[in-house]
């Protein structure tokens, strides 16, 4: 799902193709609007100024690459990123797209997960940094580096616990982005659910890297969270793979698995957040 409720310029004159991924990015989170000509995206264009425009070339009456330098020559519409859409594959139309300033470029037949992620990651170059990660929506950064500091600056009765999941760029490459973000999220919960069931109140999650998670508990909370959560993702993971790879061991890259590592205050002292941070990974067994 779209973290924040971007909105989607279409601008495609096949009507069922329009539907099709008007009705798709919906599903996905997007708010989504779509039009059939080119002058009716430019007026779109500055009347609801969308986050991104997948931008079809061939038009009934100005071509796409029109479009793109009408909107690339308002002050208003020249940072819109742009998904060119075509059936037009020469290197002289790509060359043509990209020196007007397209972020990316798609070819007819495409595929609709592809450009979901083209989308995505093309809304994550052009939008200002969030304080949480794009794909489970948990905070991240500098959120997850202001809770650690206050564990230092604060009492000495704090725990902390890293989950890290092995083999999961292996998972990326066997099985796509779409299947690992879903993964991704899936674990997310399952911890959050976890925290919530044997955690306190004023428990912390957060993302610590790409696939590794974070929480800030109570000491007296450690030893259950630990086994409820170790317990909920040994019973789940196989189910991430699709059927026919279930019962099989030989899958691309090894399996998913998953290291747990706890950390409390009385380890200390910690010379900084670094080494705090250093001395939480080197525990992840």
């Amino acid at each position: 799902m779209a973290e924040e409720k971007s909105t989607l310029l279409i601008v495609e004159d096949d009507a069922d193709v329009a539907e099709m991924v008007t009705a798709y990015f919906r599903v996905q989170g997007y708010e989504v609007f779509a039009v059939n000509w080119g002058e009716d995206a430019i007026q779109a264009c500055r009347n609801n100024h969308p986050d991104l425009i997948i931008l079809d070339i061939r038009l009934p009456d100005i071509d796409g690459f029109e479009v793109a330098r009408r909107l690339r020559s308002n002050q208003r519409t020249q940072d819109i990123p742009i998904i060119f859409l075509t059936e037009k594959r020469e290197r002289a139309d790509r060359m043509q797209g990209l020196e007007l300033g397209a972020d990316d470029y798609m070819t007819k037949p495409f595929d609709i997960l592809e450009l979901r992620l083209r989308v995505r990651n093309s809304l994550r170059r052009t939008t200002p940094s969030s304080l949480t990660n794009p794909v489970t929506g948990l905070p991240e950064g500098a959120l997850v580096d202001e809770r650690l500091q206050e564990c230092l600056a604060g009492s000495s009765d704090w725990a902390l616990l890293l989950i890290a999941i092995d083999n999961f760029g292996e998972f990326r490459d066997a099985y796509g982005f779409v299947a690992s973000d879903d993964v991704q999220r899936a674990i997310g919960l399952m911890v959050h659910n976890a925290m919530r069931d044997v955690g306190g109140s004023s428990d912390f999650i957060g993302q610590f890297g790409p696939t590794d998670y974070i929480l800030v508990t109570q000491p007296a909370n450690l030893s259950a969270l630990t086994d409820r959560i170790r317990s909920r993702l040994d019973q789940s993971l196989d189910y991430f793979y699709p059927l026919k790879d279930r019962s099989t061991q030989a899958v691309p890259g090894g399996r998913l698995g998953v290291r747990i590592g706890q950390l409390v205050a009385s380890d200390g002292p910690f010379k900084s957040l670094e080494d705090l941070k250093k001395k939480l990974a080197h525990q992840l067994a």
